[in-house]
């Protein structure tokens, strides 16, 4: 096995980690996305249990209280690297979707 590309990670943003939990009651087929676009189990994440493991870091925007305070008073938005993850599962038979979940190291 090669070792992983070093991923650079922008100015304002921090890698937050590579796992997140499925949601309670999650059922195959999951599709996982980082930023609406679809990954590829066994390339870009692997699933151990109740658990998405992903082959590299996801990339969260740093917050400061300045900068909060400003986009909550609509002086600017955010233009720095903030991924989000979502799962697409099943729940007693209906396809459900996750947004936004939690990254853990």
């Amino acid at each position: 096995m090669s070792k992983p590309e070093e991923q650079k990670i922008p100015k304002g943003s921090y890698a937050a980690g590579r796992m997140v939990h499925l949601p309670e009651g999650a059922e195959p087929p999951f599709v996982v996305y980082i930023n609406g676009v679809a990954q590829a189990e066994g390339v870009d994440y692997n699933i151990q249990g109740t658990k998405i493991l992903f082959t590299r870091e996801i990339i969260k925007e740093e917050l400061n209280a300045v900068r909060k305070s400003a986009m909550l008073l609509g002086l600017f938005g955010t233009y720095r690297k903030n991924e989000t993850v979502d799962v697409q599962y099943q729940k007693d038979g209906k396809t459900e979707l996750a947004g936004d979940l939690k990254i853990e190291r």
